[in-house]
């Protein structure tokens, strides 16, 4: 019995992978074969921002920059549906185009149409994507983390990500999920 305790106590750096779950490894292999640069576009929801003061989309680009990945096109739309459809059809056609990460029109407003146009276009839905940024806002915001709508998934082969507008929002979402998961969720999209 003794002896298996001393096993036990080995140094940590040696055979890190033995003390990972299988489940972990596999995710582990699944990042270090994943792109290390994803090229996204930014599109911000809303009715009166403009690229000026568009804190959300922004702090998206400057987030996505500074983690090694591209923003290869930004725009500011509107929050009409049939717009919102035409752009994201586009936008999954082009080959430059890897991930669509949208802020804004997630939450409960009349004018809030982001989810409902999003969802309807999803190939594959991450139920996932929302439930754990809802949980992660629950945190810091209590209850009111049930009025955020954030969706995600694939549209064909391209990863589409909503957020709030907030940029306390974005920087959440950016830094705590989306980021850690971005390449991976590229490199599976494309299998």
């Amino acid at each position: 019995m003794a002896g298996a305790t001393n096993q036990s106590r080995g140094r940590p750096h040696e055979n890190a992978q033995l003390s990972l779950s299988p489940m972990s490894q596999v995710v582990s292999q699944h990042r270090a074969s994943a792109p290390p640069s994803v090229r996204c576009a930014v599109i911000t929801v809303s009715d009166t921002r403009t690229l000026a003061d568009d804190r959300g989309g922004s702090t998206i680009v400057e987030l996505l920059v500074a983690a090694g990945h591209q923003a290869v096109d930004r725009q500011i739309l509107r929050d009409e549906p049939q717009a919102m459809r035409l752009l994201l059809g586009q936008l999954c056609q082009r080959p430059d185009v890897d991930a669509v990460l949208m802020t804004g029109g997630t939450g409960v407003a009349s004018r809030d149409q982001t989810f409902e146009t999003v969802s309807s276009l999803l190939t594959k839905p991450l139920p996932g994507y929302g439930e754990l940024f809802r949980m992660l806002s629950f945190q810091e915001v209590g209850a009111a983390a049930m009025l955020s709508r954030t969706t995600g998934g694939l549209i064909g082969r391209v990863v589409v990500l909503t957020m709030p507008g907030s940029p306390a929002g974005v920087r959440l979402a950016m830094e705590k999920v989306i980021l850690p998961e971005l390449s991976h969720l590229v490199r599976e999209a494309r299998r």
